[in-house]
């Protein structure tokens, strides 16, 4: 999986920015920058990448989530999840057979300045495994111990 990475730095230098580059950056922006424009640039990284507005299905197995409809089943039982639930599945479906840290989940489904705590996951985590577990599927969802979770199977998109 290729991750892109925009630098926001204060080195505006010409030399500093082809460095950058050269490193792999797929952009530069230095500061002072607008918000509207880093919103712009990281639609535009995504876009290239072809990683916004990807609407197909996810599947893992007999889990398949539909982007399109934000709906997800477990075979043809519908899992009904809530919305961060939801996250939660499409994340793991993203990063399937790679170990997630508490952190990295907490980060992205309920973001830096939650008012949560970290112990959400492991709550979410637990519900989400109920859910899968009317289809057969809660095994795929593992415990890493002291680490965090992995999503075990093979998921792809259609």
């Amino acid at each position: 999986m290729s991750i892109p990475v925009i630098l926001l730095t204060a080195k505006d230098a010409v030399d500093d920015r082809v460095a950058g580059l050269d490193a792999g950056a797929d952009d530069y922006v230095t500061k002072p920058f607008a918000v509207s424009e880093l919103l712009a640039r990281s639609r535009a990284v995504l876009r290239r990448r072809g990683t916004l507005g990807q609407e197909g299905d996810l599947t893992c197995g007999p889990i398949r989530l539909s982007r399109t409809v934000r709906d997800a089943f477990c075979g043809e039982t519908p899992l009904n999840l809530t919305g961060k639930e939801y996250e939660l599945l499409e994340f793991f479906l993203c990063h399937k057979d790679q170990i997630l840290t508490r952190e990295q989940i907490f980060d992205r489904v309920w973001g830096f300045d939650s008012g949560a705590a970290i112990t959400a996951v492991d709550v979410y985590v637990h519900h989400l495994r109920k859910k899968l577990a009317a289809g057969g599927a809660d095994a795929l969802l593992r415990t890493v111990r002291g680490i965090g979770y992995l999503l075990k199977g093979e998921a792809n998109v259609q």
